[in-house]
């Protein structure tokens, strides 16, 4: 219902009432830049429905171009590193700026990208910035009454306080802050696209090991973490973005649990 009011024929809106803080959000935000998004998405055949409905309800930087890319069939480090050869060969997709990782099993918030992508317009010094997102698994009570033990962990891999490389998974900062790791999840997460084209970097980029041959074991998100690092890249977790797991069969504990 419309209140009672006086109406006299200034329309100017609110926007325009504070000129110098609106066109200082929207310096931030860099919406006016170019903000094209590759996005790809390693998966089996199936995906949970709870995490296609909340990749239904992204939204992306407006009037940028966005391609979206599912990676089937492969082992998920395969996947990744075999999906960017493809983008950084094609003409034109090897020129946009970034590229946005989305698992299967993950349920990104509908301001997720646009947020991520405000973050590395403001932080030019991080090639890659995750979403918080936790690993799978149920907190258990201590036998003894004590309290509980296990449960998942924040992604955020590493204190970058301790001079020596670690990948310690490190509590997240409550007030919703960046905070600056030595690796990340890929879950949902943007990368400069730049940053494949730098030849120094191994390849391929994301490598599961799995111990065999001397080589080590580490998951191909901290993989390509350390060899990134040595080449002066860093990345960070934004803590404001907050991304369900999902678990739709039970393997860490109770069916149909959003991690």
């Amino acid at each position: 219902m419309t209140r009672p009011q006086l109406v006299v024929t200034d329309f100017s809106g609110h926007h325009a009432t504070n000129m110098p803080e609106t066109a200082a959000r929207l310096q931030r935000g860099g919406s006016w830049r170019k903000q094209r998004i590759v996005v790809i998405l390693p998966a089996a055949d199936l995906v949970p429905a709870k995490c296609a409905l909340s990749w239904w309800n992204l939204a992306f930087p407006p009037n940028n171009g966005v391609v979206k890319i599912m990676a089937l069939g492969d082992e998920v480090g395969v996947a990744y590193s075999t999906a960017i050869e493809g983008i950084l060969a094609h003409p034109e997709l090897s020129q946009w700026e970034y590229i946005l990782t989305l698992e299967h099993d993950n349920a990104p918030p509908s301001d997720g990208v646009v947020k991520l992508v405000e973050r590395m317009e403001q932080h030019p010094e991080f090639a890659w910035i995750s979403s918080l997102y936790f690993t799978k698994g149920m907190e258990i009570p201590r036998t003894d009454g004590t309290g509980t033990s296990g449960g998942g962990v924040a992604q955020i891999w590493g204190d970058i306080n301790d001079p020596i490389p670690n990948y310690r998974p490190m509590p997240p900062r409550t007030d919703g802050g960046l905070q600056e790791c030595y690796g990340t999840g890929m879950g949902f997460a943007i990368w400069r696209l730049s940053m494949f084209k730098d030849d120094r970097l191994t390849r391929p980029w994301f490598k599961t090991k799995n111990g065999k041959n001397g080589d080590g074991v580490g998951t191909q998100d901290l993989v390509f973490a350390g060899d990134a690092r040595k080449w002066g890249y860093r990345c960070a977790v934004d803590n404001s973005i907050l991304t369900g797991h999902y678990d739709l069969r039970g393997d860490f504990g109770p069916p149909d649990t959003m991690y």
